[in-house]
């Protein structure tokens, strides 16, 4: 589980500061706030790490139209396109089981990178790891890189420090197989097992289709936009997963649909059509035929259930296209997720009614305020912003944000204002 996470000069943010993350954090804000770009560190990390290419040796991978983010290049991401401000990323997590980093057994891991630009090319400068309060730094020198570390020397027994050239590997590794360099290549396996475990979910899913194809693949999650839904449902029920029980019981309880029913289409082979019956009816239609928040929260809930346990799930506007009751029951799903699958879910969201299910929940102890991480995200001058909310056990927020979600009583004030004004005008 990632549990902080910091960025500077990363596009509207000059420093994050060290922001505290949770089994469940969610980002709120108005558009453009600067909650996307906190999601897209990690994304540009993940691509970084998983890019298929292993010739590709640039400090990070920021993405083509195939990638999970495609943030350009080095220039469209530094903060306020100031060529010679330095990029830096911090990470620290725990891990599912006790990680081994050369003679040393943790379960958490911290790292962080500095990159700049030198050249019209992102440069690596540096990129620690930290383990059992042991540093293992990787430093550029301007003729290269080095690590430098602590050996014994054979005569005399004491401790000395020795230097030995390395070359990185993108902004997390090193390249050499050295008896040396064991731990840092300890290091870099434990940074992509932690990478590969992230599962990301847009917030544009992709419109339902009148059939779909499966050819027997089983993805890993559902796809940028929903896309792998249904490979993923029927890699399910072939791999005996229990995710069509749960989508069943969740879609009706959100009220969008009474149940669904995927089957081979007719004469097709490989084709598959989605068919639901409406909520409180008896008709059966396709997919295609019903509101569109059904089959924009469907692949919310079947990456929800789909993906293996110890999964970082990455959503944005998970609630897109749902009727204020849906969001507060989807905070439901999100929370059962969390406690009962040890999935750690990370989010961004402008639902009013998801926060007020969540922190209902809290004051019910029905879940706990420090299984949360939630956070207030604001622009001013082109910079952002972030307050962490400060929710206590009863579910309340102390340190609410002015308007945070629009003015309620000052909407309602303006209308009683504009009522008295017009029935006076009609008197007369």
């Amino acid at each position: 589980m990632i549990t902080e996470l910091r960025a500077q000069n990363f596009k509207s943010w000059q420093d994050t500061s060290t922001l505290k993350f949770a089994p469940l954090t969610g980002f709120f804000g108005a558009n453009s706030s600067g909650k996307t770009s906190i999601l897209q560190v990690l994304l540009m990390l993940n691509q970084t790490a998983e890019h298929p290419s292993p010739d590709w040796n640039e400090p990070l991978y920021f993405g083509d139209e195939e990638s999970l983010v495609n943030l350009g290049s080095f220039d469209d991401i530094i903060h306020q396109h100031k060529k010679d401000l330095k990029l830096g990323i911090s990470v620290l997590w725990n891990a599912p089981e006790t990680m081994h980093i050369g003679r040393i057994s943790t379960d958490s891991l911290s790292f962080s990178t500095s990159i700049v630009k030198n050249h019209e090319c992102p440069d690596l400068v540096e990129f620690c790891y930290i383990a059992d309060r042991q540093n293992f730094k990787i430093e550029g020198t301007g003729q290269g890189h080095i690590f430098n570390y602590r050996d014994v020397d054979r005569r005399t027994g004491e401790n000395i420090f020795r230097s030995v050239s390395v070359e990185p590997f993108r902004c997390y590794g090193i390249i050499e197989r050295d008896e040396r360099l064991e731990v840092l290549l300890a290091c870099r396996i434990t940074f992509e097992h932690l990478f590969s475990r992230i599962r990301y979910l847009g917030p544009l899913r992709e419109p339902p289709r009148h059939q779909y194809i499966w050819k027997g693949d089983h993805p890993k999650g559902v796809g940028l936009r929903g896309e792998n839904m249904v490979s993923a449902l029927l890699s399910a029920r072939i791999r005996r997963l229990s995710v069509d029980e749960q989508i069943q019981k969740w879609i009706k309880r959100l009220e969008l649909i009474d149940s669904y029913r995927l089957d081979p289409a007719p004469n097709r082979e490989m084709s598959y059509e989605f068919h639901v019956t409406e909520y409180n009816g008896n008709l059966e239609v396709k997919l295609t035929d019903v509101g569109v928040g059904v089959s924009q929260v469907l692949p919310v809930l079947v990456l929800c259930y789909y993906t293996t346990e110890g999964s970082i799930l990455i959503l944005e506007q998970p609630e897109a296209h749902l009727h204020p009751k849906a969001q507060s029951e989807l905070a439901d799903v999100l929370i059962d997720v969390v406690k009962n699958r040890n999935v750690q879910i990370i989010l961004e969201s402008h639902s009013e009614h998801l926060l007020h299910r969540l922190t209902r929940r809290i004051v019910e102890e029905k879940f706990s305020a420090e299984n949360t991480a939630l956070y207030s995200c604001q622009i001013n001058d082109g910079k952002s912003k972030i307050e962490q909310l400060k929710v206590d056990d009863y579910g309340n927020i102390s340190n609410w944000p002015p308007n945070f979600f629009g003015d309620d009583m000052g909407e309602l004030a303006a209308k009683s204002r504009a009522e008295i004004k017009r029935r006076k005008a009609n008197r007369q």
